[in-house]
C-alpha cells in the first residue's frame, strides 16, 4: 500500500542518488577512450604496456577508458572504432599496401591520431627507417614529413607540464611529429615508452628504466597520458584563458620531476615563496 511516508522516503533516495557524485558517461560502453595495436606484421614487442598505461589514465583522469587494446590493420573495418592508434616495434617492418597506406591517411585525415614508439635501444636502426619509409608513404614529397616536435608545443602541457618525451630509455631529447593544419596527427618517440609501462601479471615492471630509475618511469606515464589528452582535445590547453594558470605552475611548480632538467644542465633557479602571513587575532 502507498504511503505518504513511502512516497517521501523513494523521494529522497532518488534526490541522494542524484547528488552522489558520478563518472560522466556519453552513450555507453560505445563512448570509451579506447586505442588500438597498429599491426604492421611483427608482433608488438610490448603487448601489455598499453593496458597498464590506460590504467592509469583511467585513476589520473575523468576519462572512461577501455582497457584492452586490441590489434587492428590498416584496412579492418573496425579501424575508425580506435582514434588513437600506437605503433610499436623493435625491427623492420614493411609499408603497408597501397589501400593500406590510403586507408590510414584517410584515418589521420578525419580526426585519427598514430603514436610511433620505438623499443629498439638506437635512434637509427631498422624499425626507424621503417617508421620514416611509412611516413613518406603517408605524405610524399614535397609534404611536410616527420619534424621536431618544439618543446613549447601543447602536447607537453595537455595534461602535465613536460619538457621532453621520457620512456624506459633516454637516448633521444626530442619527440618527432607530423602536422596537419595545425594539429598533431602523428607522434614519433624513440624510448621506448611501452618499455616503461609494462608489468608482469604480479604487478612487477618488466624493465628497468634507465638512467633515472622510478622518477623517469613517471615522466613516461605522464607522457602517454599527455598524448592521449592531447588526441582527445587538441590545442584547448593553448587558449588565452589557460596562460595565467600555466604560467603559475611553470613558476611555483612543486618538486615532483616533471620540470627537472637533465643530470648534465644546471639545476634552475626557483624562486623561494614567502610564508602566508597569518592576521593578528583581537
Amino acid at each position: 500500500m502507498i504511503t505518504r511516508r513511502r512516497v517521501l522516503g523513494a523521494s529522497l533516495a532518488g534526490a541522494a542518488a542524484a547528488l552522489w557524485p558520478q563518472r560522466a558517461r556519453a552513450i555507453g560502453p560505445g563512448s570509451k577512450f579506447r586505442i588500438g595495436q597498429l599491426a604492421l606484421g611483427a608482433p608488438p614487442p610490448r603487448p601489455g604496456g598499453l593496458s597498464d598505461l590506460l590504467w592509469e589514465l583511467d585513476k589520473r583522469t575523468s576519462i572512461e577508458v577501455e582497457r584492452e587494446a586490441p590489434l587492428v590493420t590498416p584496412t579492418a573495418p573496425t579501424l575508425h572504432e580506435t582514434p588513437f592508434l600506437y605503433l610499436a616495434g623493435d625491427r623492420d617492418f614493411a609499408v603497408p599496401s597501397p589501400a593500406g597506406v590510403e586507408a590510414l591517411r584517410r584515418f589521420l585525415t578525419f580526426g585519427g591520431f598514430l603514436l610511433i614508439d620505438s623499443a629498439e635501444g638506437t635512434t637509427d636502426g631498422a624499425f626507424d627507417k621503417s617508421v620514416r619509409a611509412l611516413c613518406a608513404a603517408l605524405y610524399p614529397a614535397p609534404a611536410t614529413n616527420l619534424e621536431i616536435v618544439p618543446s613549447d608545443h601543447v602536447v607537453y602541457k595537455s595534461f602535465y607540464l613536460l619538457e621532453r618525451p621520457l620512456g624506459r630509455l633516454a637516448i633521444s631529447p626530442v619527440m618527432e611529429g607530423i602536422t596537419r593544419s595545425g594539429r598533431l596527427t602523428v607522434a614519433y618517440v624513440q624510448n621506448d615508452l611501452g618499455g616503461a609501462w609494462t608489468k608482469d601479471n604480479f604487478g612487477n615492471y618488466d624493465f628497468p628504466c634507465e638512467p633515472g630509475g622510478d622518477r623517469q618511469r613517471e615522466l613516461a606515464y605522464r607522457m602517454g597520458i599527455n598524448l592521449a589528452m592531447y588526441a582527445l582535445c587538441l590545442d584547448y590547453k593553448t587558449d588565452q584563458v589557460h596562460v595565467p594558470f600555466i604560467m603559475r605552475r611553470r613558476r611555483w611548480r612543486p618538486d615532483d620531476g616533471a620540470q627537472t632538467p637533465p643530470a648534465s644542465a644546471p639545476p634552475a633557479s626557483t624562486p623561494s615563496v614567502p610564508p602566508a602571513s597569518t592576521p593578528p587575532r583581537p
